[in-house]
């Protein structure tokens, strides 16, 4: 007696390879968008920040940070830069003294780090006012720290990828760290000329201090990105 050979035709082979071509193709996409998602809300935070700044001194005539009547302009009293810091905290002086990755320990010893406590309470953006917070310092969509700082004084990328100065354009620097190598050359492209060793915008190294040049970027490393405004 002959036994039926039983199994899946190649026509019903060929439906379940189309099947699972389009589920892979659709995760392909979904995690396409995350990430296109993701540059995007890196990039807002480069492009929200100026306007905070700007805002504010346009409001108040003074640099949030720096603004030494801070405490008659907010509703906050005593929100001024501490007065023990020599060289950090010269308030009014136009400058945001400090530096943009200031920690907590050194809190208001940085108009950098007073920057967040006079935007949140002029309205601008929301986030803890009191400067001991422990989720006080913003954190950017990556998960990392972003922060603003004057030109004058910034030390995170002090050379170009071949090893000579790095000019950082514009008066005063915003930093966001924990960015993808992936999503560098994006976010490059977005806001500036696509290139992270040139331009407004450059990607540190932050073992040499360099500006990173694009072929020596790693997809799964993260990078400090800089952008001048």
């Amino acid at each position: 007696m002959k036994l039926k050979q039983t199994g899946f035709t190649l026509i019903e082979i060929a439906i379940v390879l189309v099947i699972i071509g389009l589920l892979l193709g659709g995760i392909l996409k979904g995690q396409e968008l995350i990430n296109s998602a993701k540059v995007k809300s890196v990039a807002g935070e480069f492009k929200n920040i100026p306007i905070f700044l700007y805002g504010y001194q346009d409001k108040f005539k003074s640099l949030p940070g720096d603004d030494g009547a801070a405490a008659t302009h907010l509703p906050l009293p005593g929100v001024r830069c501490s007065p023990d810091a020599p060289g950090k905290c010269a308030v009014n002086n136009g400058s945001i003294d400090g530096k943009w990755d200031a920690p907590i320990s050194e809190g208001a010893a940085n108009e950098s780090y007073l920057f967040w406590q006079h935007v949140r309470l002029a309205g601008f953006t929301s986030g803890p006012t009191n400067l001991a917070a422990p989720d006080y310092l913003p954190v950017n969509a990556a998960g990392g720290t972003i922060g603003i700082q004057s030109n004058n004084g910034f030390t995170t990328i002090t050379l170009n990828a071949a090893g000579g100065a790095s000019v950082m354009s514009g008066a005063y620097i915003i930093c966001s760290t924990g960015i993808l190598g992936k999503f560098v050359k994006q976010l490059d492209t977005t806001l500036d000329n696509g290139d992270p060793d040139t331009g407004a915008m450059r990607t540190a190294d932050g073992a040499t201090g360099k500006s990173m040049a694009a072929n020596g970027i790693v997809d799964g490393t993260s990078y400090t990105v800089c952008m001048g405004v």
